[in-house]
């Protein structure tokens, strides 16, 4: 069995350095664009070089996140970046968009590329489809269980998260940030709108809830199933954490690194409460296995906070303006940082024992008192939120070694010869002739000190071998500046390591020419109950998506109407010479042989590179994201007769395989049969926005508060070729459909 791999975040050059110093196998990082942590300090072009080179240095691989969706006049400038990264030796880029994944292969077929999570990794189907676009690792969608990721048999590296924090949309794949505010997180915008405050109304009437943060995931910890994840034969294991502190992604790595060791030396792994009140105490929202381990509900989400919440260290025994007081259950020092249950927070700046003494710090079982200083007038619990003796324990450099071999040749009436040797690199330094001793000889064991003082080096013996005549004399600074010359010339070799030589091919031909052309007015609908549908037909539009499966059998006889497959859908229905509307590359890849495929705007389309994919296989219509400007979708006019624009609708934010209304009403059943029941669900922020919750086998698809309207840009669109537009409903009915369809005819004339 090959050995795990464990990968680690780095938002910036002192998290690389704790992330290699603790012991991770490979790092993953982002440049300046097209990342998906924008946010994150990242990494300009010098200080990727630093950085890939630091790596290579202690045989450490960098993936470096290109895994932004690429808008049509952004490809140049990234297929620039991206050579970039290829010829300075990067080991691996981590890509979302079909498109740039497909011109990344013909362009750099050297460069090795892995499938972001984004690409809703969550079926054998899509996992296939990646890797016959040559994609060598697939990060899998973190909906997934163990047993689901372990029947996918697909001759493909596997990448799982094991740490960090969890997104409560299906493998990342949401809209909710920017449909509410333009902040993309397929652009590494994302706001973090699952972390705020919402209402669940029934029927118009908020549920008993309590906690306000519905959406909320707890913080994903699977140390303790360490050795099971291993079992799994996955490849790797992933942290998360770009936007962590440098203490964090040093002290998460060197625990997992820590376990990942036991278990391969024993079959054993031990956790302590230490070990996880420090990840605690560094950060979580409380911790969960995960949907890995069968994890929901009250299991994985938190709703009553979305901050990190630290230990509990006590609670409060009184308070006045001027103190609190507080009874400790654990050690409280000068400059921790505490939150009482209101959650207000502060840095202790002034710590005081029961006697009001100044003290640096206070015992667990003793009373401390702090400075009221955020007007605190009521509160119970006390957490603390930063350690500040961790943290500095954390701060302190840990001594990462190479090792390596040193064999030393010193043979009178030659020259001396030192070969050095790391991993698969060697090289040789060469010395003066050696001559006999005429006093006294110098000794194998002077020499064997002196080749082996590599004290600020990166490097460490792990064998040195001295063949040598007898009675030689070498002085012994020829031996040091032989032992320098040599370790200089490995460590830029080291440093200079190439996983894959560098190959630039021509930029690829694109599909423009469509396998349909379509050169009227196409109306298309997607309906979802028989009403609409109906209305649809009666209407005589174009094509007619229908979500519900035995709603389409009922209709499947008229040539325009489709099938909408599922998202998530890890099992696949066996289609033949049917209409189907592909929500994900997994049902479009398997489907689009025997069948007449549409893509659907989940794909993230947004470049002529993904549309010429998806036509040379054999797809015969591709929906552009949502998430296109009207410049953008200008710009891919070449495809005008197999392209098909959103221009009316309510659109589905995110699917989350999480029911707040299971959890909230029926306190997670299993048995739960609340999809079967006729009330109106919504969500409401903290502005009074409701969004619309459908309920679907406990998969919950949250929908926007409003429809989009683009019915006004459609002469502009009109102009470009664009003959295909699609109006996504909701609740409307017929009278409002015969309406928009209206509408959108009078601004096409």
């Amino acid at each position: 069995m090959k050995k795990v791999e464990l990968l680690s975040p780095a938002g910036d050059m002192n998290s690389l350095h704790k992330a290699v110093e603790n012991g991770a196998d490979a790092v993953y990082l982002g440049g300046k664009k097209f990342g998906a942590r924008k946010f994150a300090s990242n990494f300009d072009n010098e200080e990727m070089i630093e950085a890939i080179r630091y790596c290579h240095l202690y045989g450490v691989k960098i993936y470096v996140t290109v895994n932004t969706i690429i808008y049509e006049n952004e490809l140049k400038e990234v297929l620039t970046y991206i050579q970039f990264l290829h010829q300075n030796n990067v080991d691996a880029i981590i890509v979302q968009d079909l498109g740039l994944i497909r011109i990344v292969r013909k362009i750099f077929p050297n460069l090795e590329i892995h499938a972001s999570t984004q690409c809703h990794n969550n079926s054998e189907e899509t996992v296939r489809a990646l890797s016959k676009l040559g994609v060598k690792r697939v990060v899998l969608a973190r909906e997934l269980s163990l047993n689901e990721i372990e029947k996918i048999n697909v001759d493909i590296e596997k990448e799982i998260f094991v740490h960090g924090a969890l997104c409560v949309s299906y493998s990342g794949c949401c809209l909710f940030s920017s449909m509410n505010g333009g902040r993309s997180g397929n652009r590494g915008e994302c706001v973090g709108s699952c972390r705020l405050p919402y209402k669940l109304l029934k029927d118009g009437i908020p549920v008993v809830q309590d906690g306000n943060y519905l959406l909320s995931t707890k913080s994903l910890c699977t140390l303790e199933n360490i050795g099971r994840l291993i079992e799994a034969n996955i490849s790797a294991f992933k942290i998360e954490g770009r936007m962590k502190s440098p203490e964090y992604i040093g002290y998460i790595t060197s625990l997992y690194r820590k376990k990942i060791d036991e278990y391969y030396l024993s079959h054993n792994v031990s956790v302590s409460n230490e070990e996880i009140n420090n990840i605690k105490k560094l950060y979580n929202r409380e911790l969960t296995k995960g949907y890995l381990f069968g994890e929901y509900g009250k299991s994985l989400m938190n709703i009553k906070t979305s901050n990190h919440i630290g230990i509990i260290i006590g609670k409060v025994l009184s308070i006045d303006k001027k103190k609190i007081k507080i009874l400790l259950s654990c050690d409280l020092n000068q400059e921790d940082a505490i939150r009482f249950d209101n959650d207000k927070g502060m840095i202790v700046n002034r710590l005081y024992d029961e006697k009001e003494r100044l003290v640096n710090s206070v015992k667990s079982g003793h009373i401390a008192l702090v400075d009221n200083k955020i007007d605190l007038k009521k509160a119970t619990i006390v957490r603390k939120t930063q350690d500040i003796k961790l943290i500095k324990s954390l701060q302190e450099k840990k001594e990462r070694k190479v090792k390596i071999n040193m064999n030393f040749e010193a043979h009178i009436g030659k020259m001396l010869k030192l070969v050095v040797s790391a991993r698969d690199s060697a090289v040789e330094e060469y010395g003066g002739l050696v001559e006999k001793a005429q006093n006294s000889p110098t000794s194998i064991e002077r020499i064997k000190e002196q080749l082996e003082k590599l004290g600020n080096t990166p490097f460490i013996s792990e064998d040195t071998t001295i063949n040598a005549d007898d009675y030689i004399f070498i002085s012994i600074k020829e031996v040091n500046e032989l032992r320098r010359g040599a370790l200089l010339k490995l460590e830029e070799k080291l440093k200079n390591h190439v996983p894959y030589p560098f190959l630039k091919n021509e930029f690829p031909k694109l599909s423009k020419e469509p396998l349909e052309k379509n050169k009227s007015l196409r109306i298309n609908i997607l309906a979802r109950n028989e009403e609409q549908l109906k209305a649809a037909l009666k209407e005589n539009v174009g094509f007619i998506y229908v979500c519900d499966y035995d709603l389409y059998k009922k209709y499947q006889d008229n040539d325009n109407v489709f099938y909408r497959t599922k998202r998530t859908a890890t099992f696949y229905k066996d289609f033949k010479n049917q209409n189907i509307l592909a929500t994900d590359l997994g049902s479009a890849f398997k489907y689009s042989k025997e069948n007449y495929v549409v893509s659907d705007y989940y794909l993230n389309v947004v470049n002529s590179s993904s549309i010429s994919y998806l036509l040379e296989n054999n797809v015969k219509m591709v929906t552009l994201s949502v998430e296109n400007s009207l410049e953008n979708i200008e710009s891919l006019a070449d495809f005008a007769s197999c392209i098909e624009v959103i221009i009316f609708g309510r659109i589905e934010l995110m699917v989350t395989k999480y029911c707040p209304i299971n959890m909230l009403i029926n306190n997670d059943s299993k048995k739960c049969n609340l999809c079967s029941e006729n009330h109106s669900y919504m969500l409401e922020d903290q502005y009074g926005n409701t969004y619309p919750v459908i309920n679907e086998k406990h998969l919950t698809h949250i929908m926007h508060s409003k429809n989009i309207d683009l019915i006004d840009k459609i002469k502009v669109l009109k102009q470009k070729g664009i003959t295909n537009y699609r109006i996504e409903l909701f609740d409307e009915n017929k009278i409002e459909i015969k309406e928009i369809i209206k509408e959108i005819k009078k601004a096409y004339e």
